[in-house]
């Protein structure tokens, strides 16, 4: 098999990736995507802490954990309670993330614009992001202190949230990534 020639190379996602990589410019949007992180970290944190005391201290909110718990063989009530509150802390920071991405790590691309069109695009992309941030989170707090487990789950979701948000949301059609 003939060698690949780099810009060929560099049209695969994997060698984007890695030319991306080998130039920096993966490194200084992660840099940036991470500092919005902590912010956005914060949000997240502070409303998942507040969502998961208000719904355990709400008869509504335990009732109806232990009735999904029940009708979907899913999980203890205690783990829905978790779920509903990282999906309500997710809900709030998500939009927190599009509005500050847009406008500083992907300036560029997105030319400092918000559009609805690119806000459902994170927001869809933002799911697998949030589908591992709660993956981790269920699994890290059977064997990790809730504040940890959190913590865990926030670093699961930088990595998918990056990844979707570098080369699916803010990819401008037809330039090579550089």
């Amino acid at each position: 098999m003939a060698p690949c020639s780099s810009s060929s190379a560099r049209a695969r996602p994997a060698g984007q990736l890695s030319y991306a990589w080998r130039t920096r410019a993966i490194s200084l949007k992660a840099i940036s995507f991470g500092l919005i992180g902590v912010v956005n970290t914060a949000v997240d944190y502070g409303v998942f802490m507040l969502a998961r005391a208000a719904y355990a201290h709400s008869p509504l909110a335990l009732a109806l954990s232990g009735w999904v718990s029940d009708v979907c063989v899913c999980g203890s009530p205690e783990a829905i309670l978790l779920i509903d509150a990282n999906i309500t802390a997710w809900l709030i920071a998500v939009t927190g993330s599009y509005i500050m991405n847009s406008s500083i790590t992907f300036a560029s691309e997105s030319g400092r614009q918000l559009r609805l069109s690119a806000y459902f695009t994170f927001v869809i992309s933002g799911i697998a992001g949030l589908v591992a941030d709660t993956a981790a989170l269920v699994f890290a707090a059977q064997m990790l202190p809730i504040w940890m487990a959190k913590a865990v789950a926030i670093l699961a979701s930088f990595i998918v949230n990056f990844s979707l948000s570098h080369f699916v949301v803010f990819r401008v059609p037809g330039r090579v990534r550089r």
